[in-house]
């Protein structure tokens, strides 16, 4: 349910592959999508210029097309888009509900080709919307009509005077989801109504009155209810396709505008975490840093308390040979000074004795 345009992939890559092929090829592919679109291409290789192309798509209502077939109005609609390069083969292929015969020969240039296989991608939401379209414009005045775009949402259009009300139930299978869809849901009622033109939006928890008399079943959601009153404008000729087209993947855009939402929260969180981390991470270096800087602060500090205390040492040492110093000089008396001054003291004469030495 992610392509909101309607187109099919796998059937562009297909129908482009087979025509950029050298030699003409036989090609028999058949594959699903969304769970219940069926598609088979056929193409032989000696006729390579007609491919068949068969779709086999549930109806939106089967109250208003119990048959497996497709109504004249759709088979109309499909005429005037491909009348270019296809016809409708009738009957279909069996199985199927629609099959057309494709020729690409009339287009000679390939930006021409190129832009018929995107339009014959678009064969699903041809057949839906104009279904869709049909039934906006054929509704009763009574009741609500149920619509089965995608089996596990379904959801619900209603006339009143003057507008129709498409009700869709919203189901989510997280806590999360429905948390970020409140928010979205009440963005987008605001959003309604700052704009004039734009369809009325409500959301609420309870069921509308529009569905009263609804099964229980199809009323149980976790979500609640989103509202939009489409207004006789909206359904006329070319804006209609695109409304119904709108319709049918509004589910589907909720959805997958909550899952990116998510994502993006959740990549902002760890981007968060990680830079939180880091933070912490290099705050624990620098705590190592700054235990390290501060023990080898203390070992500076007790180294120079040991330089310190040894310079005290030899400062008392010196002090103390210095001390002795002065205890080893001659002491002298002031008073003896000028006692030697005042007298003479008479110098004795010494004789020199002369001794023999004996045995000589």
């Amino acid at each position: 349910m992610a392509f909101f345009n309607g187109g099919s992939r796998a059937l562009v890559e297909i129908l482009t592959r087979f025509q950029s092929a050298e030699r003409p090829m036989p090609v028999d592919h058949t594959f699903f999508e969304f769970g219940s679109v069926r598609y088979h291409v056929q193409a032989s290789a000696s006729v390579p210029e007609n491919v068949y192309l068969s779709i086999s798509t549930p109806s939106l209502s089967h109250e208003a097309s119990p048959s497996t077939s497709l109504p004249e109005f759709t088979l109309q609609e499909a005429r005037k888009m491909y009348r270019k390069f296809a016809e409708i083969v009738e009957p279909a292929k069996e199985g199927y509900a629609l099959t057309l015969k494709l020729n690409f020969s009339a287009l000679a240039r390939p930006k021409d080709r190129a832009r018929a296989v995107r339009q014959v991608s678009l064969l699903q939401s041809v057949v839906l919307g104009s279904q869709l379209k049909h039934l906006l414009g054929n509704l009763g005045s009574s009741g609500a009509t149920k619509l089965v775009y995608n089996h596990r949402d379904p959801f619900f259009v209603s006339r009143t005077p003057g507008k129709i009300s498409a009700v869709f139930p919203m189901r989510f299978r997280d806590d999360t989801d429905i948390a970020v869809a409140a928010s979205f849901f009440q963005e987008l009622q605001d959003a309604g109504s700052a704009y004039a033109r734009a369809p009325r939006c409500s959301w609420s928890a309870i069921p509308p009155p529009e569905l009263r008399g609804e099964s229980v079943h199809h009323l149980t959601t976790n979500g609640g209810f989103v509202s939009f009153d489409i207004f006789e404008r909206h359904v006329k000729r070319k804006r209609a396709a695109k409304t119904a087209w709108i319709l049918l993947n509004f589910q589907a855009y909720v959805k997958y505008h909550i899952k990116c939402t998510r994502n993006y929260i959740q990549s902002r969180m760890r981007k968060r975490q990680e830079s939180l981390a880091e933070v912490i991470q290099n705050a624990r270096l620098r705590g190592g840093d700054d235990k390290k800087k501060l023990q080898a602060r203390k070992k500076g500090k007790r180294r120079l308390f040991s330089l310190g205390k040894a310079k005290k040492l030899q400062k008392g040492f010196r002090a103390v040979i210095d001390g002795i110093r002065r205890l080893r000089q001659r002491i002298r008396v002031k008073a003896l000074d000028r006692f030697r001054r005042c007298f003479v003291v008479p110098k004795l004469a010494t004789k020199k004795h002369n001794y023999l030495r004996l045995g000589a």
